[in-house]
């Protein structure tokens, strides 16, 4: 049982990195089953407009908050959460609770060349990791029945997809009650940084919040337009979020509740 804060539109749970990673382990160890969502602030804004994405994150066991400027709101709003946890690094920890449980672990995103370079960067960091299937993330809407039932068939207890937002969320949407894994998780374009094909910010740049900057310079046709509306929108509605609860307007920190996985 975690505690859990709404900031804005969306329910996080306050858990560190380690946090969340006892709460995967505990997950595999009850036989439940549950899904995790990071959630930076390009999604927490995407989720204002795209209600079936909204409901995937509102549904998951765990929601822990990938950006350093959620973590300052949250702390302005006396709704703290411990610490940002980034789901590239997530994934190292996932692999390792799942590698002391030996449950199989399946990829599936990115390209195929990708994918197993992720796999091979993840075995050489724990080398008793049991990966069951390694699968690129391009597939059509007709093909992706046949990728749920390979994914069933391989025994996986733990699913990482990285196909981007919402593509990933809605392919596990669709398909969780076939899939028959106990832990998923959506990590975006993570297998490119993991794979080393993308380099990460420098910690600084992380720490202060300008990860976003870092990767629109690498990226800028794709993602200057998403980071101008996104971010503007999370800067608006932070200030009204933050006057309300200057005024006493908004709900108060010992208004949190609880969430469990999902069985």
């Amino acid at each position: 049982m975690t505690t859990s804060h709404n900031i804005l539109n969306c329910r996080f749970d306050a858990v560190s990195e380690a946090g969340a990673a006892q709460w995967a382990q505990e997950t595999l160890r009850s036989g439940k089953r549950g899904h995790i969502s990071t959630v930076n602030v390009a999604i927490l804004m995407m989720m204002r407009s795209d209600a079936r994405l909204k409901k995937y994150i509102d549904d998951s066991g765990l929601i822990v908050a990938d950006g350093q400027p959620l973590i300052w709101l949250s702390k302005l709003l006396r709704k703290p959460l411990p610490e940002r946890v980034a789901g590239v690094e997530l994934v190292n920890e996932l692999v390792n609770v799942a590698s002391k449980e030996k449950a199989g672990i399946y990829l599936m995103g990115a390209k195929q060349d990708i994918v197993e370079d992720v796999a091979k960067n993840l075995t050489e960091q724990t080398p008793d990791a049991q990966f069951v299937g390694v699968q690129d993330g391009y597939f059509t809407p007709e093909e992706a029945t046949a990728r749920a039932q390979a994914i069933r068939e391989s025994g996986a207890k733990l699913l990482i997809v990285a196909m981007g937002v919402p593509r990933q969320e809605q392919f596990l949407q669709d398909h969780w009650e076939d899939l028959n894994v106990q832990l998923a998780i959506g990590v975006g374009g993570s297998f490119d940084v993991i794979a080393g094909r993308t380099k990460r910010a420098p910690q600084w740049m992380q720490t202060v919040g300008l990860e976003w900057f870092f990767r629109l310079s690498q990226e800028p046709k794709r993602l200057a337009k998403r980071y101008l509306i996104t971010n503007s929108q999370f800067i608006w509605l932070s200030g009204w979020a933050l006057l309300g609860h200057l005024l006493g307007l908004g709900k108060t920190a010992a208004q949190s509740d609880a969430r469990q996985p999902l069985v």
